[in-house]
């Protein structure tokens, strides 16, 4: 099958279009390598992808209407897996306009995109995030969303309300996935892991915010791509006398749907850093501090109507995952 990965050299993107090129399917990347992180730890990635004939990359901006436009206008994709986005929670405070630029504009183009050529299935990066203020424990597809506390949440939820549209209209399968903490090797530098994996070998403190007590649904980057993979042979269908009042909201008349992608284990950010401190073989120095703006304390994901649609359940534990991501990271950086 033929297959466009939009933000193939990150993190997320990177790990599907190995998997599919390890599969023998055709993938076609786009990036704009921009420098929110490390573009080397891209470039990296990208080297290893290009190693597969079958992987053609373009570098490619998600906000720019024509090129996106061009890209559409060539061989039909058989489907569209839209990874490509500005990351970052915290990023979103002091940087708003590029999130409207990649996550609101860019998404609309590759709807446009898809609307072009009828694509059979777009399935899409949401987000954890857009839960927002809710506290009821697991954080299900039914509750509302209608209370973020980032910008970057509100281009997710608007990426859902966005895709629903252009099902409704267009007939355009799309299904949108709410990550939960994606970890493991070759993880972003802005995320937690990295960051102590780094400070804790480096012999530097971390920062521990909310004084410690928080709880992530942390969510092996393996897992992710299996759980992915099987959605986006799982092409929904408009539900016959479904209605607003009385359907699922992960569902809809339209062929829509959206799922929790997460382990559907909790672990405190405590026990998370000590499984850190066992694989390093290091005590972390903990500078615990105040939550922050924009943060939640608390993730847990109701998943059973995911594992139902794709009969898959995690398969790495926590401490696992931690230690293959310590075991890349020393061999990436030589430490």
């Amino acid at each position: 099958m033929r297959y466009l990965v939009t933000g193939a050299a990150g993190f997320i993107g990177f790990h599907v279009s190995q998997r599919l090129l390890d599969a023998g399917h055709e993938v076609t990347g786009i990036d704009n390598l921009n420098d929110y992180y490390e573009v080397s730890l891209k470039e990296s990635r990208l080297q290893l992808l290009s190693q597969f004939p079958a992987f053609q990359f373009l570098r490619m901006d998600l906000a720019d209407r024509a090129a996106i436009a061009g890209l559409f206008a060539g061989e039909p994709f058989d489907r569209v897996i839209h990874l490509g986005a500005q990351a970052g929670v915290r990023y979103s405070i002091d940087n708003p306009h590029a999130y409207a630029d990649a996550n609101l504009v860019g998404h609309l183009n590759i709807l446009e995109g898809c609307r072009a050529q009828q694509c059979p299935h777009l399935i899409y990066a949401s987000s954890s995030s857009v839960y927002g203020l809710n506290t009821a424990m697991p954080f299900k597809v039914s509750d509302s969303v209608d209370h973020p506390v980032s910008l970057y949440a509100a281009t997710k939820k608007a990426n859902e309300l966005m895709s629903h549209t252009y099902s409704h209209l267009y007939g355009i399968p799309t299904t949108g996935l709410r990550f939960f903490t994606v970890y493991g090797p070759w993880g972003r530098p802005d995320m937690a892991l990295f960051k102590f994996t780094k400070a804790i070998i480096d012999g530097s403190p971390i920062d521990v915010y909310n004084f410690g007590d928080m709880r992530r649904d942390f969510t092996y980057i393996d897992d992710i791509v299996e759980a992915l993979l099987r959605v986006s042979d799982v092409i929904p269908e408009a539900k016959a006398g479904w209605s607003p009042e009385q359907g699922s909201a992960g569902e809809s008349s339209a062929p829509y749907r959206v799922f929790n992608i997460g382990a559907g284990q909790p672990v405190m950010l405590t026990d998370f850093i000590q499984a850190i401190e066992d694989a390093t073989g290091r005590k972390a120095e903990r500078n615990l501090l105040p939550i922050q703006p924009g943060d939640v304390p608390a993730t847990w994901a109701e998943t059973e109507d995911l594992f139902t649609a794709i009969d898959y359940r995690p398969q790495v534990a926590v401490a696992e995952g931690v230690a293959r991501f310590v075991d890349w990271y020393r061999q990436y950086y030589g430490v």
